[in-house]
């Protein structure tokens, strides 16, 4: 824990007026613990002179774009959902003042659970039983998520509401012809493919964009009791989700993904196969064009890990070796080679 008067990212004098001002109930002094950083938006905890603990996410130090860490935006979208059936921390207060702590800030209430990056998280935590629990209820609050009313939420103008995969392919492809650092044949074959055969969209739904088990938090129990990073949510086609946690989830039976989080790998996790099954179900949508959403989230995988890739090379992490980075290397090939391997079992 910091000091009370030198917290990188925090204003304490300020943020402490502004608590007490703005947050009801809120009474200082405060203590604040980073709870994440790096180069997303950096959460801190924030523990009140009673005790009562809250959450502050403000942009990380030094960023220059403003559009991919847009408080106001985040805040908007916990806002909206609060009324919904999607779990999400309650949203208690949003600064657009700069004066106060150099940058944008929202408030929310702390969350009791686990959020679980490793399978031995994953084993300490939860039972069996639970696993089978959290492999269910992940499901079915990405369901719940989908079936948010946009206009009860008021988010309904989050984004456009055609279009998503097209300007998805657009987006990413262009990425990675910024950032490439050789040529690879499986990314712009699968980049060809899946613009010719994108499915027809049916309505605009919320889309995280970002929706795996480590971006939630659970209960010891297994049930999710937040959901959490909301940075890159839209509008868009909801089947994109699914795809994207097939491509993040490993379960005890499944063949080893390009993404290596091993939380889902112990015993009673569901294995992919039961994942689509279950939201099928629960959401009543057709999940028969699943395979092209798969492929297309291991592609973008692809060129997201590239960029990382090519930062490293470029010496964001000091001077490396190639061979060090070999990982992030094959890493990328693999995912380009999933995503290849998906595109024959397109109906």
């Amino acid at each position: 824990m910091h000091s009370p008067d030198a917290v990188p990212g925090v204003n304490v004098p300020q943020v402490t007026a502004w608590l007490e001002a703005n947050v009801p109930g809120a009474v200082g002094p405060f203590a604040f613990e980073v709870i994440a950083g790096g180069h997303s938006n950096l959460t801190f905890k924030v523990t009140g002179a009673d005790g009562a603990r809250y959450v502050l996410r403000r942009p990380p130090l030094g960023h220059v774009l403003a559009s991919a860490h847009d408080m106001g935006r985040e805040h908007r979208i916990i806002s909206g959902l609060q009324r919904s059936a999607v779990p999400v921390a309650p949203a208690l207060g949003f600064c657009d003042d700069v004066k106060v702590n150099g940058a944008p800030f929202y408030v929310m209430g702390f969350v009791d659970g686990y959020v679980l990056r490793d399978r031995a998280a994953a084993e300490a935590v939860l039972s069996v039983e639970a696993r089978r629990t959290a492999s269910e209820s992940l499901v079915d609050t990405m369901a719940a998520i989908h079936a948010v009313d946009l206009q009860a939420a008021g988010l309904d103008t989050l984004g456009r509401h055609d279009g998503y995969i097209a300007r998805q392919l657009k987006r990413w492809y262009g990425q990675w012809n910024q950032q490439k650092t050789r040529a690879l044949q499986a990314v712009d074959r699968v980049h060809d493919e899946l613009s010719r055969r994108i499915p027809e969209q049916g309505p605009a739904s919320i889309v995280h964009g970002d929706y795996r088990l480590d971006n939630t938090m659970v209960s010891s129990d297994g049930h999710v009791v937040a959901v959490l990073d909301w940075e890159i949510c839209t509008l868009g086609d909801p089947l994109a989700d699914l795809g994207l946690l097939h491509v993040y989830w490993t379960g005890p039976n499944d063949p080893a993904a390009a993404w290596n989080g091993s939380a889902t790998t112990a015993e009673g996790f569901f294995d992919r196969p039961q994942l689509a099954e279950r939201y099928a179900e629960v959401s009543g949508r057709d999940i028969s064009q699943l395979p092209f959403y798969i492929s297309f989230a291991s592609w973008k995988l692809a060129c997201i890990l590239e960029g990382v890739y090519a930062r490293y090379l470029g010496g964001a992490l000091g001077a490396r070796d190639a061979a060090e980075l070999e990982p992030f290397k094959q890493q990328v090939d693999s995912a380009a080679q999933n995503a290849l391997d998906m595109l024959d079992l397109l109906p």
